[in-house]
């Protein structure tokens, strides 16, 4: 019976331990440039926050809608303007632009992400359907950025 009690205390007691454990697969690295897996990592969070808030006006293949919705893929602007482009996904955007020749004047709700979101799909973006920047938008980057 006390050999019993003790294995039940040493389960528990192991049990608790390992639900300490420090798990540094959570921990999140940021504004290492030049950092490939970084990056890599960095493409992959973005694409969810693309998925979950972007999708729905650019589309899956980053097309847009025309004359509604500016295209992000093979994007002259988004290559052009980066700097305006990290401040339309940070503080929503309104206005005309153009974009491939396209003409645009509608309005971007703000989407309400930190930057490190911001710089995610970022990197996303400049990585997709065509466009290859060759440049990390770092978090450090994304803060700078004022309306």
């Amino acid at each position: 019976m006390k050999s019993a009690k003790i294995l039940v205390i040493n389960i528990l007691l192991s049990s608790l331990v390992l639900s300490c454990k420090n798990d540094t697969s959570k921990n999140v690295s940021y504004g290492k440039s030049n950092d490939k897996s970084s990056l890599e990592k960095s493409i992959e969070r973005g694409k969810l926050v693309y998925n979950d808030l972007c999708i729905t006006c650019h589309m899956a293949n980053g097309e847009g809608v025309a004359k509604v919705f500016p295209p992000l893929a093979n994007s002259d602007y988004l290559k052009e303007n980066q700097t305006e482009s990290i401040r339309g996904v940070k503080y929503g955007q309104k206005g005309e632009m153009v974009v491939n020749g396209v003409t645009y004047n509608g309005v971007m709700a703000p989407m309400g992400l930190e930057d490190d979101e911001v710089a995610d799909v970022m990197n996303y973006i400049n990585n997709s359907w065509g466009n290859n920047f060759g440049k990390e938008v770092t978090v450090e980057e994304v803060t700078k950025v004022t309306k």
